[in-house]
């Protein structure tokens, strides 16, 4: 099961404040907590105790809190990586190592005795988890997460990102990723122009990140990186479904009935033998055959244009195309509306046979 997540910095915010935002993450289905021991100065019983009370809180719903960590952190509050009970009694369900040790400790680390699970950094592209690997650890406690990138510009590429992604998701490892709210202003670090684990997803809509995330097959669970993420944002991304790429459109006015049902309410998937021109949703065809479908729309075609052929293509009449390319139109093509801009490049996500959805939305 996909899950979202949110993160707090108990560093920047009141307790009060921290609780509010896991009461609004829990509403709407929020099941992950990030907070990070990174940044974090001050005596170690100090820091646990302001650390625990919203922990607690999160717990409160089920919500699994995993801490950033180091070895730094380790050695400034005294703690042992063969002894994990300081971080079981903040309540945590997990620590995640940012930077890690040689191997055979994260390995000896995932049989601890509390039953934590151990995170490990997705993003570095070496062979660090390989490596846990070849020690034998207990499987069952392993979790791997990416990065965040506070600073424009330095965030991962996409090549890097799949990369990275694979070797941890080829070993049958649950794996999570950050995205960026445009509203949150709270983050470990003072800089903050957004945080994101992909450098292409700063600008995006938060919403637009996550679905692509989820569109590549090797993200798990999305966690917003900085914090508030609005409440918009929060019902926003609870309502996507995560196994089915849903894109939003726009829809001509003088769209007929039938074709408007075809576009938003008919199952699509795309024909298993592709084109390189348009993805094909070909059982409005058969559903609706014998229908006029007249023509009122031709005008030539953009990619992103959403297409319904008329009667006058024959036993093609009715069956609606997505644009992946520029195109003359023959006059015989209905363009009835279009992909959202933010979302035009998902398009080359939907594989052959892949399954989506459309709903009006700006």
């Amino acid at each position: 099961m996909r899950k979202l997540g949110i993160s707090i910095y108990p560093m920047h915010n009141s307790v009060d404040e921290i609780k509010e935002y896991i009461d609004l993450a829990a509403k709407y289905n929020f099941k992950r907590v990030f907070t990070c021991l990174l940044s974090v100065e001050g005596e170690k019983e100090i820091i646990l105790k302001e650390f625990k009370e919203t922990i607690e809180h999160a717990n409160k719903y089920g919500m699994e809190v995993i801490a950033d960590i180091s070895p730094k952190v380790f050695k400034d509050l005294g703690i042992s990586y063969k002894d994990l009970r300081d971080f079981k009694k903040l309540g945590v369900y997990g620590i995640r190592l940012d930077q890690g040790f040689t191997g055979i400790e994260e390995s000896i680390m995932t049989f601890n005795k509390e039953d934590l699970k151990i995170e490990f950094n997705m993003s570095s592209g070496t062979k660090y988890i390989e490596n846990i690997f070849s020690y034998k650890p207990n499987t069952n406690n392993i979790l791997g997460c990416h990065n965040f990138y506070p600073h424009k510009y330095t965030g991962l590429s996409y090549e890097h990102f799949i990369k990275t992604s694979e070797q941890f998701k080829k070993l049958g490892i649950v794996t999570a990723a950050f995205i960026s709210s445009s509203n949150a202003q709270y983050g470990p670090w003072p800089v903050s122009e957004g945080l994101c684990t992909i450098e292409v997803h700063r600008e995006l809509p938060i919403v637009v990140q996550a679905k692509h995330l989820w569109i590549t097959n090797l993200i798990d669970d999305i966690i917003i990186a900085n914090a508030f993420a609005s409440e918009e944002e929060l019902k926003q991304l609870s309502e996507i479904d995560q196994y089915c790429l849903t894109l939003k459109c726009e829809l001509n006015e003088e769209i007929p009935e039938i074709e408007k049902r075809i576009v938003l309410e008919e199952f699509h998937f795309n024909r298993g033998d592709v084109s390189d021109y348009v993805i094909r949703s070909t059982q409005s065809r058969v559903k609706y055959k014998g229908h006029d479908f007249r023509v009122f729309n031709t005008p030539d075609i953009k990619k992103g244009d959403i297409i319904i052929e008329s009667s006058l293509y024959g036993h093609y009449a009715g069956e609606m195309q997505i644009a992946k390319r520029d195109m003359k139109n023959s006059g015989k093509s209905n363009v009835v509306g279009r992909i959202n801009k933010d979302e035009l490049f998902l398009l080359d996500y939907i594989e052959p046979w892949g399954k989506f959805k459309l709903i009006e939305g700006e």
